[in-house]
């Protein structure tokens, strides 16, 4: 089954986009049994079967607008949009409406770093700083020993701190490249530092990734948007996707708009991200997948459009688990799939590709909340086209007298690996979270005495105790948010 990642690594009709369940006629069309059957992550053991609709669940999460692409035996077999560009407009979401990727950016990105790697531009293995001229790296204790490589950056091993950006809103001045990686204002997110050995553990970096941009830039001397449009946007074929930050002029108009977890219209829009390697793609799930396929096909050596078949098998060879060269990897033999997830102000999207099988698919969504609805959109697509071990993770829920659940309800906050505050409530014998911008509200149960499970998003908790058996943190991955004092 596939793994849940937290974060992931987020009440309007549908509009006249089209339906949600199958009409009288049309039961065999399979954007229409996959709009019908959508699937929560996660099955309690001997609970009955359930399932959604997508209009019923673009309702629930507070999502005006979906797109999604089909990949089966090696071609797109169907796109089509559902709702609205934005709320309260009657402007119809299609395959063609542009969506912020969010960090879906960074892999399609890497493929232009490895492009320059085999011009002999760059090299994965030398210190990064061999190729950055507009800025470095600093050095400190951990450099002295192992150094900062564009290889562990792609796979998040660089020791590299700031996990994501928020973006830029509406009238904000926009930072360069470089204020962002000494964050200086008017950058809104701290400097990107090694604070520990490069190569040591896998991280999540997002000021990793904007270090690699930068050296894209220096070594080209050309604008990031630029650069990427030529050695992997046009040679593929993405004529629906662009770098460019703040978005084109030439292209407003054909965009979604970001809205937040309650539906409401995110300010201005959508957010700018001047960290465009890390967040800065426009596309459509028809692109995404035209990638996915390109280096698919680069690794089974039938194209050089873009990468070579050595390069593309590295790409996609895991170098720090769980990823490769930008994909996250998952799986072996005919189960075996890559792709990334993201999230931006707004955005939710996420793409997944087959390549022994020729599947895949990607969505993306214009509300906060958009994260859960792409992985149940992408259940039933799992379903519908028999994806190898990919579908919702069985749990066995155990029994917690109800009085019992009053010691977890409270509010815990952290800032690392950016600020959140969850909130734990209880509703009779049911036990909620929430934590707004990252985590609708949802229900979770125990399948351990400390341990929880989100039944919509399938993410795990895991509850800390102090001494006298208060409870006094929750955790999600390896993150930790303290229980505040009421």
């Amino acid at each position: 089954m596939r793994r849940s990642f937290p974060w992931p690594l987020l009440v309007l009709s549908l509009g006249c986009a089209g339906q949600a369940a199958p009409p009288a006629g049309q039961a065999s069309d399979p954007a229409a049994l996959v709009a019908g059957a959508l699937r929560p992550g996660i099955v309690v053991k001997g609970a009955a079967p359930v399932t959604f609709t997508i209009s019923d669940r673009m309702a629930h999460h507070h999502v005006p607008g979906v797109s999604i692409a089909v990949v089966d035996s090696g071609r797109i077999v169907w796109a089509r949009g559902y709702g609205v560009k934005e709320t309260g407009g009657t402007d119809s979401v299609t395959a063609e409406t542009l969506f912020q990727a969010a960090s879906i950016s960074k892999p399609v990105g890497a493929t232009a770093m490895l492009r320059l790697v085999e011009e002999g531009k760059l090299d994965l293995d030398r210190p990064v700083n061999d190729f950055l001229t507009s800025w470095k790296v600093p050095d400190n204790k951990f450099t002295a020993k192992e150094k900062v490589t564009l290889r562990r950056i792609a796979s998040h091993n660089a020791g590299l701190t700031v996990h994501g950006f928020p973006g830029y809103a509406a009238g904000d001045s926009i930072p360069s490249v470089v204020d962002v990686l000494d964050g200086r204002k008017p950058a809104n997110t701290g400097p990107v530092r090694v604070d520990t050995l490069p190569g040591a553990i896998w991280r999540y970096s997002g000021g990793g990734t904007t270090v690699m941009q930068l050296a894209v830039m220096d070594v080209t001397g050309e604008p990031y948007a630029a650069v990427v449009k030529r050695l992997v946007l046009d040679p593929i074929g993405m004529t629906r996707s662009s770098y460019e930050q703040p978005l084109a002029a030439a292209l407003r108009g054909q965009e979604a708009a970001g809205h937040k977890a309650d539906g409401r219209l995110v300010p201005g829009r959508w957010h700018t991200y001047p960290e465009q390697g890390a967040a800065g793609l426009w596309t459509t799930p028809t692109d995404l997948l035209k990638w996915a396929m390109a280096i698919t096909d680069a690794r089974a050596g039938r194209s050089t459009a873009v990468l070579s078949q050595a390069m593309a098998t590295q790409m996609l060879t895991v170098q720090k688990a769980p990823a490769g060269l930008g994909p996250m990897l998952e799986g072996s033999g005919r189960a075996f799939h890559f792709g990334h997830g993201g999230a931006n102000e707004g955005f939710r999207c996420e793409v997944i590709y087959f390549p022994e099988l020729g599947r895949g698919a990607a969505v993306m969504t214009n509300g906060d909340n958009g994260g859960t609805l792409a992985r149940e959109i992408l259940l039933a697509i799992a379903a519908q086209y028999q994806w190898p071990e990919y579908g919702p993770r069985e749990i066995t829920a155990l029994s917690v007298d109800s009085t019992a659940l009053d010691r977890f309800v409270g509010t815990y906050s952290g800032t690392v690996p950016f600020p959140a505050t969850f909130q734990v409530t209880r509703e009779g014998s049911r036990l909620f979270v929430t934590a707004d911008g990252i985590m609708p509200k949802e229900e979770i149960v125990f399948s351990d005495s400390l341990k929880v499970t989100g039944l919509t998003s399938g993410n795990d908790l895991t509850f800390s105790v102090a001494k006298g058996g208060k409870i006094e943190a929750i955790g999600i991955a390896t993150y930790r948010f303290s229980r505040k004092e009421p």
